[in-house]
C-alpha cells in the first residue's frame, strides 16, 4: 500500500487545539474529511484543511494515486518552538506568556482493490 506524507510546520496554534479538529478527520476518506472541515468553525480546521488539498495534490500529481481512494492513515500533532514573552503585571512583576506552536504531520494511504 503506497502512502503520500505532507508536513505543516511552525503552526501558530497550540498543539491541544490542533489535536482536537486532528481527530474528528482520523481515518477519514480526503473527500469526507474536507467536508467536516469545511463545516468546522474552529481555527486549525482552516490551516488542516489547506495541508490535506496540498497532499490530496501531490498524491494525485507527484505518486499517480487515484484521489477517490485516498484516506487518512494518520495525522499527528507535535509542539514545536515556543515563543516566550512576558505581561507586565502589579509591583513591578512579569508574567511568562508561552506561545506555542505546532507541528502537523498527515499521511495519505490508498485503500487496496477489493
Amino acid at each position: 500500500m503506497t502512502h503520500q506524507t505532507a508536513h505543516l510546520n511552525y503552526l501558530r496554534l497550540a498543539p491541544r487545539k490542533v489535536r482536537a479538529v486532528a481527530g474528528i478527520i482520523k481515518g477519514l476518506s480526503v473527500n469526507e474529511a474536507e467536508a467536516q472541515l469545511l463545516l468546522n468553525r474552529r481555527r486549525p480546521a482552516q490551516a488542516l484543511l489547506k495541508l490535506l488539498r496540498s497532499a490530496g495534490a501531490n498524491a494525485k500529481n507527484n505518486r499517480h494515486l487515484d484521489a477517490g481512494k485516498l484516506f487518512i492513515k494518520n495525522i499527528q500533532v507535535d509542539q514545536g518552538p515556543m515563543l516566550k514573552r512576558s505581561l507586565p503585571r502589579a509591583r513591578g512583576i512579569a508574567t511568562p506568556i508561552q506561545k506555542k506552536m505546532s507541528h502537523v504531520t498527515l499521511t495519505l494511504g490508498e485503500l487496496p482493490e477489493v
